[in-house]
């Protein structure tokens, strides 16, 4: 519940920074005040058991993403390598595509993550990124399967697959 209730209100100050200066109620309208704490409610249902998650097999606080420092990581993820990465893989699937050297299939994949929210965002990556597609994760290993655009090896080490995610995974959630 109190996970719940901690990504509701995160949520809920992200939606006010938003639409900051929108409103004529102060800085925002009446309607989106109640529109925004809808939304913040429900986004706290829906996510608040995987962005803080219970104690992973690290025994580390479910709260640690609430710290400003992981958050700062996460945004220089986002606009650095990640977006390098993405920028890469649509040249390549572009490449790919023109040329017809295309040789698909489903590869298996071991993070090593431990947490929930580990895997989440390195299976939101792999899937963002052309080329890329999470299909399924094994429970009890934390495995990814990946449908890939360019197998080369049929074992192929996460490395190759999703190049540096893994370890921004780690270092953002873990």
């Amino acid at each position: 519940m109190l996970a719940t209730l901690v990504t509701a209100a995160v949520a809920f100050v992200f939606y006010l920074l938003m639409t900051l200066g929108s409103g004529t109620v102060g800085a925002w309208s009446t309607e989106e005040l109640v529109s925004g704490a809808v939304l913040a409610v429900l986004a706290g249902v829906i996510a608040g058991r995987v962005a803080i998650s219970r104690e992973g097999k690290s025994g580390k606080s479910p709260y640690r993403m609430l710290n400003p420092l992981r958050l700062l990581t996460f945004l220089v993820y986002l606009i650095g390598p990640f977006l390098w990465a993405m920028a890469k893989a649509n040249l390549d699937v572009a490449y790919r595509v023109i040329t017809g050297k295309i040789r698909p299939g489903i590869v298996r994949i071991s993070p090593g993550l431990s947490t929930e929210l580990g895997v989440t965002l390195l299976a939101n990556s792999i899937t963002l990124t052309p080329g890329t597609l999470s299909v399924d994760v094994d429970d009890d290993s934390g495995d990814l399967f990946v449908h890939w655009i360019n197998v080369t090896d049929p074992e192929p080490t996460c490395k190759t697959v999703c190049g540096p995610f893994a370890d921004w995974a780690r270092r953002i959630a873990e």
